[in-house]
C-alpha cells in the first residue's frame, strides 16, 4: 500500500468519481465533520500530545481546531479553511479542561449553566456539557464583509502553502430555512418563492464577491438545509421540485460556470427522496450521510447514487456506535460501510456528524486506523 497523490489530487480524484490511490479522509473541515474539544483534549491526552495550545474553533457546537499532528496521523486530505482567532485566551472550562477561546467570547456562569449573550440572544450549556444551545452565537474577528474576504485569502495560503483541500462554509443557504418554511410551502406558497428569489439574488452576488477576493483557491463552498428528520424528509419531492431545486440548480450552475469549485450540501435526517433533485440540481458533495436515519441504508444509497453524487461521510455510525460500543465494533462499522462507499471513487471518509464529547478516545483512533488501513485501492 503506497501512497501516490497529494490530498488535493486525491480528493479531486473522489469528486469526479474515480478511484485513486486510497479514498480521501477528512477530520473537521467542517463544523459537522469535525470533533468535540472535549473529546479533542481525551485524544490529545490519550496518544501523549500537547495539551498546552488546544483551540475552539466553533463556540457553538463547541468543536477543536484540528492540529497538525492530528491531521497527519490520521492521514486527513483536508484541513478548516477558518483561520485561527486574532486574540485568544484560556478558559478553564471544568476539571482539566483548559482551551484557548475568542478574547471576544465570554461565558458567564448563572446557576447551573454557562450562558454566552448577543444582545437578547442567548444560548447555555450545563456546567457538565458539550455543547450550547439555544442561538447561534459565533464569534467573528471583523464585519461579514471583511471576514469573507479574510477567509478567501486564508484559502490562498492555504493553497500555496499546503496541498490540502478546503471548504467555505456559513456563507449560503441551500434555500430551505426550517420546519416554518415546510410549512409556508403549503399555506403561502408565494412567500417562500418571493424569499427564495431574493435570496438567489443575494448568493449570486456574494458568490461573484469571493471570487473577486481569490476564493477559486476554495476547494468546495457549503450551502446548508437540515431537510430530513429521523423518519423522512420535512416535505415531498414535489415540494422540493417547486420550491427549492430551481434556486439550487441556478445557483449551482453559476458556481461551476465560472469556477471549479464544487457544491457540498449539509444536510441531515432521513433524504433519500430527494436525491434525484439534488442531482439534477448540480450538487457534487453531500454530508454528513445519515446511514442511522430511516430509509437510508449505505448499499442502496452508493448502488443508486454513487456513480453522480460524492457520499462524504457515512463512515462510522456515531448515533448508535462510535460513542457507545468496544473499539472491535467500530473497526467493524467502518470496514462494512467502506467496503460499501469506497468502490469507483465518489467517497471521502468521515463519520456521520460531529464526534461527540463522550467519545471514548480509542474508538476514534480505532476509527481513523479502520479508516486508513481500508483505504487503499
Amino acid at each position: 500500500m503506497k501512497e501516490t497523490l497529494t490530498s488535493r489530487e486525491r480528493i479531486y480524484k473522489a469528486l469526479n468519481h474515480e478511484e485513486a490511490d486510497r479514498y480521501p479522509i477528512d477530520l473537521g473541515i467542517h463544523f459537522s465533520t469535525g470533533i468535540s474539544i472535549f473529546a479533542y483534549y481525551n485524544l490529545r491526552k490519550y496518544l501523549g500530545l500537547s495539551l498546552d495550545r488546544i483551540q475552539l474553533a466553533d463556540t457553538v457546537q463547541m468543536l477543536a481546531r484540528v492540529d497538525d499532528d492530528i491531521l497527519e496521523k490520521f492521514h486527513c486530505d483536508t484541513v478548516l479553511l477558518n483561520p485561527p482567532y486574532k486574540k485568544l485566551k484560556e478558559w478553564n472550562a471544568r476539571d482539566d479542561y483548559r482551551f484557548l477561546i475568542p478574547e471576544q467570547w465570554t461565558p458567564e456562569i448563572e446557576g447551573d449553566y454557562f450562558v454566552v449573550r448577543r444582545g437578547s440572544e442567548k444560548m447555555r450549556m450545563p456546567l457538565d456539557g458539550f455543547f450550547f444551545d439555544g442561538s447561534w452565537i459565533q464569534a467573528k474577528d471583523y464585519p461579514d464583509e471583511e471576514n469573507l474576504e479574510y477567509f478567501c485569502h486564508e484559502a490562498e495560503r492555504i493553497y500555496q502553502e499546503t496541498d490540502k483541500f478546503t471548504c467555505l462554509m456559513g456563507e449560503f443557504s441551500a434555500f430551505f430555512t426550517g420546519l416554518e418554511m415546510a410549512c409556508d410551502m403549503l399555506t403561502d406558497p408565494d412567500k417562500v418563492i418571493a424569499e427564495n428569489k431574493a435570496r438567489l439574488k443575494s448568493q449570486i452576488e456574494k458568490f461573484f464577491r469571493i471570487l473577486k477576493y481569490g476564493g477559486e483557491h476554495i476547494g468546495c463552498i457549503e450551502i446548508n438545509a437540515d431537510m430530513g428528520m429521523q423518519s423522512g424528509p420535512f416535505f415531498s419531492p414535489d415540494c422540493f421540485e417547486q420550491f427549492v431545486m430551481p434556486y439550487m440548480k441556478e445557483f449551482n450552475h453559476i458556481v461551476h460556470e465560472n469556477s471549479n469549485i464544487k457544491l457540498f450540501l449539509h444536510c441531515c435526517g432521513s433524504i433519500k427522496p430527494l436525491i434525484p433533485g439534488l442531482i439534477e440540481a448540480e450538487l457534487d458533495i453531500l454530508n454528513p450521510v445519515q446511514i442511522s436515519a430511516s430509509d437510508m441504508d449505505p448499499a442502496e444509497l452508493k448502488a443508486k447514487f454513487g456513480g453522480k453524487l460524492t457520499f462524504w461521510g457515512g463512515g462510522c455510525n456515531t448515533q448508535n456506535i462510535l460513542g457507545f460500543k468496544d473499539e472491535d465494533t467500530v473497526r467493524k462499522n467502518v470496514k462494512e460501510l467502506s467496503t460499501i462507499f469506497k468502490p469507483g471513487g465518489g467517497f471521502v471518509f468521515n463519520q456521520v456528524h460531529n464526534i461527540m464529547g463522550n467519545v471514548p478516545p480509542q474508538n476514534i483512533v480505532a476509527m481513523f486506523d479502520e479508516a486508513y488501513k481500508n483505504s487503499f485501492y
